[in-house]
C-alpha cells in the first residue's frame, strides 16, 4: 500500500468518527435542548479592509498600500477565517512568503544549531503575544526516530488540504498538505502544520512530523504550531499542542473557531522559492 493510500485511508477513518461524533451530539442537543535587509510587508486583504499605510512591523519590517488577496484554494479552504485585514511577509532575500492577518505579529529570529547555509526561522504570535507558529527552512534532514512495538498511539486526520509546495518524494511520502491532526494519549493531543511524511501505518504513529521534505540540498522545513505532535505524559508540557477531552472538540475547534480558520490560510499562503 503506498504512502497516499495509507494516508487517504486515515483521513477517511478520522472523518468518519469526527462526522459520527457530530451526528451523535447533534442528536443530543436535538433530545435536550544568512541575508541582510528588512522583511518586506505588503498591506493587503478581504472586502472592505483598509490599504492604508500602517506603522512598522514588530520585526522591522515596513507595510506599504497596495491589495494582495488571497488565492482561491486558501478562500476555498477558509471560509470561516475573520481577519478583516491581511499582510504578507517575505524575508530580505525574498525567499519565502505567506499571508498572516494585518495585526499578528511576524518576528525573526536565530535559526537553530545545525541548520544549513541561509536558513530561516519566524515566529508568527497574535496581537496579544500568543504564539501561533514558527516557520523553518532550512532543516537537516532526519528521519523520525523508531516506533517500538506496542508503543504506536491512534492518531486521526481531522483536516487535509492539499497545498502546492516544493519537495521530495520517495518512501513514507505524499503531495504536501496543510493537516490538523490528534494522536490520542491520556486526552487527544491536535496539531496543525504542513506535511508531506506519513503518519504512520493502520492509522498509528508514535510521532507524527509537521515536515515537508525540501528539495535536494535546501533542506527540510516546517510551518506550523510544532514539527512533531506525540502523546504527551501526564508530567509533560503540552502547550503549544492543542489538548481537548473529547475528539468532538478537536472538529469543534477546526471546524467552528476563527483561530484554525485564520492559521489555515496563512498556511496555505506559504511560497518558497526553489
Amino acid at each position: 500500500m503506498t504512502g497516499t493510500d495509507t494516508y487517504r485511508r486515515t483521513t477517511a477513518r478520522g472523518l468518519r468518527i469526527v462526522a459520527a461524533l457530530a451526528l451523535a451530539a447533534a442528536a443530543l442537543s436535538g433530545c435536550s435542548s544568512e541575508s541582510k535587509g528588512t522583511p518586506a510587508w505588503t498591506a493587503g486583504g478581504s472586502a472592505g479592509a483598509s490599504a492604508a499605510a500602517s506603522p512598522a512591523g514588530p520585526s522591522g519590517g515596513s507595510t506599504t498600500p497596495g491589495a494582495s488577496p488571497g488565492s482561491a484554494a486558501s478562500a476555498s479552504a477558509s471560509p470561516g477565517s475573520t481577519a478583516a485585514a491581511w499582510k504578507v511577509f517575505t524575508d530580505p532575500a525574498k525567499t519565502v512568503s505567506f499571508e498572516l492577518p494585518q495585526e499578528w505579529i511576524a518576528q525573526s529570529v536565530t535559526p537553530g544549531q545545525g541548520t544549513i547555509p541561509g536558513a530561516l526561522k519566524i515566529e508568527i504570535k497574535d496581537a496579544d503575544g500568543g504564539y501561533l507558529a514558527t516557520l523553518q527552512t532550512g532543516l537537516q534532514p532526519t528521519p523520525a526516530a523508531a516506533c517500538p512495538d506496542g508503543a504506536a498511539k491512534p492518531y486521526v486526520v481531522v483536516n487535509s488540504v492539499p497545498v502546492d509546495l516544493p519537495h521530495r518524494g520517495g518512501d513514507g511520502t505524499i503531495d504536501p498538505r496543510v493537516v490538523f491532526r490528534v494522536i490520542q494519549g491520556y486526552k487527544y493531543f491536535g496539531s496543525y502544520g504542513i506535511t508531506n511524511v506519513v503518519g504512520g501505518a493502520d492509522g498509528k504513529s508514535c510521532v507524527l512530523q509537521n515536515l515537508v521534505r525540501g528539495p535536494e540540498g535546501k533542506g527540510d522545513y516546517s510551518f506550523g504550531d510544532l514539527t512533531e505532535l506525540r502523546a504527551f505524559a501526564t508530567d509533560q508540557k503540552v502547550a503549544p499542542a492543542k489538548a481537548f477531552d473529547t475528539l468532538d472538540q478537536a472538529a469543534k475547534y477546526v471546524n467552528e473557531g476563527s483561530e484554525f480558520a485564520n492559521v489555515q490560510r496563512m498556511l496555505m499562503s506559504l511560497k518558497i522559492k526553489n
